[in-house]
């Protein structure tokens, strides 16, 4: 279509749709296996990475429960590695965002930034975003002292006075990667006893560094161009207090990135996609894998394994409609 506007003619431009056969929104541990089992069964994928390459995992200093390293893995190094493996055999990795997607009917289409892709199957590897606190001042300060990132963070904070607020594995492997840098680090949890792993729970509670404060939240977070002081409440007793700080790191779960998915397909109270065994959701052809749909385990190793399971179930899905046509 063609606009003349003072003389000067302007023609916009259909968006180009690129047709593809299995499309994988996410680039985590989930998102880069899929691409790599469906890239070996020769069906060339395309991942499209999303905002975070890698996913969650990319941001962990050091995976130790991975098999097959030893000494443990960096979390962004494993991430390359997933992604050389998949694009060896063939899978697409684009630097792109999905905005929008239609399931209505087959191929589903998948908006981007960048264009829009037409996909006769489709896997979702979105992953989770961390949760807030939802405290007076955690947004205006975030960037100035409160992180959600340890090892995206903690550089910064060399020698100083570091709180983390959590009592799972997040929280803890992220308090012990704190002690590299921070003067002391505080662990505040909302209970009298962790939740994360054995292991985890003897190397903080032997780390001269760490200590802890139970049964206590936090309600606000206090400092105009940086974080000075952390507002206290015991949550038996309801006694309230201050303790000086110059970080807050918050590691309290996860939300699943489901929000371009709600209406179109069965998810549960909290907005994990909802699966059987096989991966596969209430459409057709459209898989998921990894932390979009699990809110248990949450773990590399889990992920990469239903990554698999869902590119091996879109492989076996196309095949039955090429024999069928």
């Amino acid at each position: 279509m063609s606009l003349s506007l003072s003389g000067i003619s302007l023609t916009s431009n259909p968006v180009e749709e690129k047709h593809v056969k299995v499309l994988v929104l996410g680039s985590g541990p989930a998102g880069l296996t899929a691409a790599l089992y469906a890239a070996r069964a020769e069906l060339e994928p395309v991942v499209l990475t999303g905002t975070e390459l890698g996913g969650q995992a990319a941001l962990t200093h050091t995976i130790e429960n991975y098999p097959g390293f030893p000494d443990g893995v960096g979390g962004s190094e494993l991430g390359e590695l997933f992604q050389k493996q998949a694009e060896r055999f063939g899978a697409t990795v684009e630097f792109d965002t999905a905005d929008s997607v239609d399931l209505s009917e087959r191929p589903y289409k998948v908006t981007t930034d960048n264009g829009v892709y037409l996909a006769d199957s489709l896997i979702i590897a979105t992953g989770a975003r961390s949760n807030h606190l939802e405290i007076p001042g955690e947004i205006k300060l975030t960037g100035k002292g409160v992180s959600y990132c340890a090892t995206c963070d903690g550089w910064f904070f060399k020698e100083k006075r570091v709180v983390v607020v959590g009592g799972g594995d997040s929280a803890i492997e992220e308090a012990l990667f704190l002690t590299r840098y921070g003067s002391s680090v505080t662990v505040i949890h909302r209970r009298e006893s962790l939740r994360a792993g054995k292991v985890l729970q003897n190397r903080a509670f032997s780390n001269p560094k760490i200590k802890f404060i139970w049964n206590s939240v936090v309600t606000e977070v206090v400092g105009n161009e940086k974080v000075t002081t952390l507002k206290l409440k015991d949550t038996q007793t309801g006694l309230e207090s201050d303790l000086e700080a110059d970080g807050l790191f918050i590691f309290i779960g996860h939300t699943p990135n489901t929000q371009m998915f709600k209406g179109q397909l069965e998810m549960d109270e909290l907005g994990y996609i909802q699966a059987n065994q096989y991966m596969e959701t209430s459409k057709p052809g459209v898989f998921v894998a990894g932390e979009v749909a699990d809110s248990h385990f949450r773990q590399v190793i889990t992920s990469a394994g239903m990554g698999a399971a869902a590119a091996i179930q879109a492989t076996q899905f196309l095949e039955k409609e090429t024999v069928l046509s």
